[in-house]
């Protein structure tokens, strides 16, 4: 009881112990280091200075393009084995430029964030083009795969896009302004998103056509995109030159 009463005195208290200057803060505070992080804070080092965890240190910059990204569909997917069920994660996404060209792909993970990151990276690996005519389709199309069947017929200038769902991401990434799609059968977004690539690519050329039809021949088919990629270029320059320079 004694003890438990005996009040120190205030030149008996005990003074906290001044630090090193080591140049670590003391452990709990915001920038103080933790095991397994790099030296110095620097995001470069050997792999033995990586902060563990599965897959190590992963940089977030993304894919230096200019591709939009729209996601079609998210599924889950459940197996039911010995112990449990295993869960996943699929997605369907659809990338695009704005200028004709597009793709899609489908990748499943643990994760819905990883599954949409697989997808991504797949769909720039096959990108398909497509032939865009004042803002539209150079003539109606019927797309198929398996039971869906998808009809795309062009349309004037200021119709926009009639269509939904799966057939809006794959024609508004690709560029498309005017078109009017109608889908028959079933309307499972993976099978949606097929069809409407098989029909955009069996688009007639208007140049292969005149060829066929012995319209024109194949040296002024070449002549004409040679000028007009020069007009293009001519323009370009000269847009940049009228463009005012910032300060160096």
């Amino acid at each position: 009881m004694e003890e438990e009463n005996k009040v120190i005195a205030p030149e008996e208290a005990v003074e906290p112990s001044e630090e090193k200057e080591t140049g670590i803060e003391p452990h709990g505070s915001v920038s103080a280091p933790r095991p397994g992080d790099r030296k110095n804070g620097s995001h470069t080092g050997r792999p033995s200075e990586r902060r563990g965890g599965r897959g190590g240190f992963r940089r977030n910059a993304g894919p230096q393009d200019d591709l939009l990204e729209r996601v079609v569909a998210i599924n889950r997917v459940s197996k039911t084995v010995q112990g449990g069920k295993h869960v996943r994660f699929s997605a369907l996404v659809v990338v695009g430029d704005g200028h004709g060209k597009y793709g899609f792909a489908s990748c499943k993970s643990g994760e819905v964030p990883d599954a949409i990151k697989k997808s991504l990276a797949a769909a720039r690996k096959t990108m398909l083009s497509v032939q865009i005519v004042k803002g539209t389709i150079a003539h109606d199309v019927i797309g198929e795969y398996a039971s869906t069947k998808v009809v795309l017929k062009k349309a004037l200038p200021g119709t926009g896009i009639v269509a939904g769902g799966a057939v809006r991401a794959v024609v508004e990434l690709a560029g498309v302004k005017n078109i009017v799609a109608k889908v028959y059968g079933s309307r499972q977004p993976m099978n949606v998103v097929r069809a409407v690539s098989a029909g955009l690519q069996t688009l007639k050329e208007y140049d292969k056509i005149m060829v066929l039809r012995g319209k024109k021949t194949p040296e002024q088919i070449k002549a004409k995109r040679d000028a007009e990629r020069a007009a293009r270029k001519s323009a370009e320059a000269k847009k940049a030159e009228a463009a005012p320079k910032g300060d160096k």
